[in-house]
């Protein structure tokens, strides 16, 4: 396997490194995804990116321009006080996915594109990452994990606990939509490459894994980059090696990472189910 991966990265060094990068930070960022019980707004700002994807190649801009712009916005709309009204958030990311999805389906079917381009607009493809892709991710993704490690604090005060923030003087509403702006650039840089199903993955399911294991925040943030950075090789050994869709085999590792976290969890909680029944 190591000699594959040895291999793998002789051939295409830009996909290892984007899909490593990708992975870690985006498993980290996802853990407040998980703690604000907020996990459709990855999947919809991911398709959001795609759509903004689609649109700039058509009009021949910068993806990740055109990405940053439409999720920055998508963003924005989001950061209004839903509590207040008669429509749930829920309810709108979920009309803005199905408008992201409609719309991002009809720009590439009319813009000319081969089936290859079709495909890397709507999926993504990890193994196609070319030099320039790799540039923006490193130029956007490494300051966005390093914001976060700064202000790691006030984030996690804002998201465990908004009284107690509001309590200290944190202004919880900052904290927040700054947040989401982070998550939104890095999904913007990211989709292109990763697609819509990878990084909605790597935001849900290996921080799920790692907070079936453990509460302490920080040890999750870790352990969940851990598990999504091993999902990233072990998905890019098996697409090279059985020729199958890097994406998507990523994604289905980082759900078999979620079954045997919750599998450990079973097993550990069995000494103190019959521990309980012997009182």
């Amino acid at each position: 396997m190591f000699h594959d991966i040895a291999d793998l990265f002789a051939m295409f060094p830009e996909a290892v490194i984007a899909g490593a990068v990708i992975a870690t930070v985006c498993a980290c960022l996802g853990v407040f995804v998980i703690l604000k019980r907020v996990v459709f707004i990855g999947i919809t700002l991911a398709q959001v990116a795609a759509a903004g994807v689609a649109a700039a190649m058509v009009l021949g801009l910068s993806p990740f321009l055109g990405a940053a712009a439409l999720t920055l916005a998508t963003v924005t709309v989001l950061a209004a006080p839903f509590e207040t009204q008669r429509i749930p958030r829920d309810a709108v990311l979920g009309a803005i996915f199905v408008l992201a999805a409609g719309g991002s389906i009809l720009i590439v079917a009319k813009s000319g594109f081969g089936l290859t381009e079709v495909k890397s607009v709507l999926y993504g493809d990890l193994i196609l990452t070319q030099r320039g892709d790799l540039a923006v991710i490193l130029a956007t993704l490494l300051p966005a994990l390093l914001a976060l490690v700064l202000f790691w604090r006030p984030i996690v005060y804002t998201f465990a606990d908004r009284e107690a923030a509001r309590v200290l003087g944190i202004r919880v509403f900052v904290w927040e939509l700054a947040y989401f702006y982070i998550l939104g650039i890095v999904v913007s840089a990211a989709s292109k490459v990763g697609g819509a199903l990878l990084v909605f993955a790597y935001l849900v399911v290996p921080p799920s894994a790692a907070l079936l294991v453990t509460r302490r925040l920080v040890v999750a943030a870790i352990l969940s980059a851990s598990i999504a950075l091993l999902c990233t090789l072990v998905g890019l050994y098996l697409a090279f090696r059985f020729d199958q869709p890097t994406n998507h085999v990523i994604a289905v590792a980082t759900f078999a990472s979620l079954l045997l976290a919750a599998i450990a969890r079973l097993v550990a909680s069995i000494p103190r189910r019959r521990a309980r029944t012997r009182r």
